[in-house]
């Protein structure tokens, strides 16, 4: 049965137990299944949504002055973290104001709706986050009607519905079809971004798993060229490449569901001796590559503010985190050591095999958004390939 709400909400997100957010529509016009995270970083609200790993996710975010700076070609279309992919949805809890940025082109209401991102505006995103912190990342439908009618009952339906992330191999549709080349290294003001070593250092081979393109140009930064392959490529056609190193990328869904067809591949990309840098999914399919396990998380970790220490080094940094599944450190098998752990919550935050040049981070030490602490891990992937040379 059709329903109207307040005079004037034209928008709402609709939980898998009934509960209705009402507010005002932002960006596309539709209806948008998905589990409801909440991210607390301050800025970086184009890169948080073209990130490949928020695929099939509703981000709240928690900061409520959203799209003040509106959004920047140069910073989405043209260089965005994914090629194509975006999450379903993002609440807010003001409603998007005019773009007030001399780099802006568009306002983000506009932008979303090209990309086709449903939004609500208007909403209390503390309240919600509360709720995802008690309870766990449910399962929603947000929903954008200009006319303000929302069939409340089928919308509760299709969340209640919803098989959700577990189980789900997402890696495939964030990956990249045909294998290409990138060379483009880190921004920087005024000179903007960086121009590739005439001569690559380094020839890395990036397993594409939703990879964001920060990664790509902080491999240029150190002199590698990164030539990026779809998730489905075997281990037999990385190492026939003969890369002086590979790196496991970022991406979205269950590292188990992924890891079905590509845990085999890295395992003997491991064995092979080849350096290997694992970053968030490409670190949980790592761990089980290993051996180790993954499970669900209750609430994630999504944002650019979380401590974590580095027990190599006994420093703890800031790091940009967007991951709902973790790594199980009692399954941790006697060849591999924990490197890094969250401080928020004591889980698993990095790994290194003790007898091979492997090791992975559950962070994003590419920093888009974020802030660029971690960044010395590429270095230390650099140093690997060589001492591999």
């Amino acid at each position: 049965m059709a329903a109207t709400l307040l005079p004037g909400a034209t928008g709402v997100l609709v939980l898998a137990d009934g509960t209705v957010l009402q507010g005002v529509g932002v960006g596309a016009v539709g209806a948008a299944v998905g589990e409801v995270c909440f991210n607390t970083a301050m800025t970086g609200y184009q890169e948080i949504l073209t990130d490949p790993s928020y695929m099939a996710q509703i981000v709240t975010f928690t900061f409520p002055h959203i799209g003040n700076t509106g959004t920047t070609l140069e910073d989405t279309e043209q260089f965005g973290e994914g090629a194509g992919t975006t999450a379903r949805g993002a609440v807010f809890r003001d409603i998007p104001t005019p773009q007030a940025n001399w780099r802006a082109d568009s306002d983000l209401d506009g932008w979303m709706k090209r990309r086709g991102v449903v939004g609500l505006a208007g909403v209390d995103t503390r309240s919600l986050t509360k709720l995802i912190r008690e309870k766990g990342m449910p399962h929603a439908v947000i929903a954008h009607a200009p006319d303000g009618n929302f069939d409340l009952e089928a919308l509760k339906a299709q969340a209640r519905d919803w098989a959700g992330l577990e189980g789900l191999d997402l890696a495939k549709e964030a990956t990249c079809l045909q294998p290409f080349t990138f060379d483009e290294g880190l921004w920087s003001w005024p000179e903007g971004y960086a121009q590739p070593r005439p001569e690559p250092k380094y020839e890395v081979v990036v397993l594409d798993y939703g990879v964001k393109r920060n990664i790509l140009r902080a491999l240029t930064s150190i002199g590698a060229r990164a030539t990026v392959l779809p998730a489905s490529t075997t281990a037999e056609e990385v190492l026939a490449r003969k890369p002086d190193g590979v790196l496991l990328s970022n991406g979205p869904g269950d590292p188990a569901a992924t890891g079905v067809y590509a845990a085999p591949q890295i395992k003997t990309l491991t064995e092979s001796g080849t350096p290997v840098f694992g970053i968030c999914l490409g670190h949980q399919m790592l761990a089980l590559a290993l051996g180790a396990n993954t499970r669900k998380m209750e609430q994630g970790h999504h944002g650019a503010n979380h401590p974590v220490k580095d027990l190599t080094t006994g420093k703890v940094e800031i790091v940009s985190m967007n991951h709902g599944f973790t790594v199980d450190r009692d399954s941790l098998p006697a060849n591999v050591t924990e490197t890094h752990v969250s401080l928020f919550d004591g889980t698993n935050a990095g790994i290194a095999m003790k007898d091979r040049p492997v090791f992975s981070v559950q962070h994003h030490p590419e920093a888009s958004p974020g802030p660029t602490d971690s960044l010395y891990l590429f270095e230390r992937f650099a140093g690997l390939m060589d001492q591999r040379k």
